[in-house]
């Protein structure tokens, strides 16, 4: 299940992509316009400046703009930023892994299923974008 927060980083990328190339977007706005509390905002647009994914420009007219295009930012990335792993399970977790303690990796009936669902997961989210969240074009399966 994604956090609250990795939920309200998805809703600031969005308006931020919808907002690309006309400049700086004040924090205040964008608490405003999608609903998330502004100090809860403000820690989350800090740790997507510094992973890369956004800049900020302070005083008069600054704010916060997309570091790159929004058909660049990958959904599985956000969720790594925020969130971390994407795995349900620290054994089966490509950029977490953690070896289980009380169990043999081998024969693992639970570990073989998440890596399933691990897969199938990544398969959508490291394809879909911001830009196709913006747009709407996310298939249903």
């Amino acid at each position: 299940m994604l956090s609250k927060k990795t939920q309200y980083a998805f809703k600031a990328l969005e308006y931020l992509a919808i907002e690309y190339g006309k400049g700086p977007v004040k924090i205040a706005e964008i608490s405003k316009y999608q609903k998330i509390p502004l100090k809860f905002l403000e820690n989350i647009l800090v740790e997507l400046k510094n992973a890369g994914m956004l800049e900020s420009k302070k005083g008069k007219g600054g704010g916060y703009v997309l570091r790159v295009a929004p058909r660049n930012i990958n959904l599985a990335n956000v969720i790594r930023i925020i969130n971390g792993p994407i795995a349900l399970l620290p054994c089966v977790s490509l950029n977490f892994y953690e070896k289980c303690k009380d169990c043999d990796e081998t024969t693992c009936g639970m570990r073989k299923m998440m890596i399933i669902a691990r897969d199938a997961t990544l398969r959508v989210l490291e394809k879909k974008t911001m830009a196709d969240m913006i747009k709407g074009e996310i298939d249903v399966m």
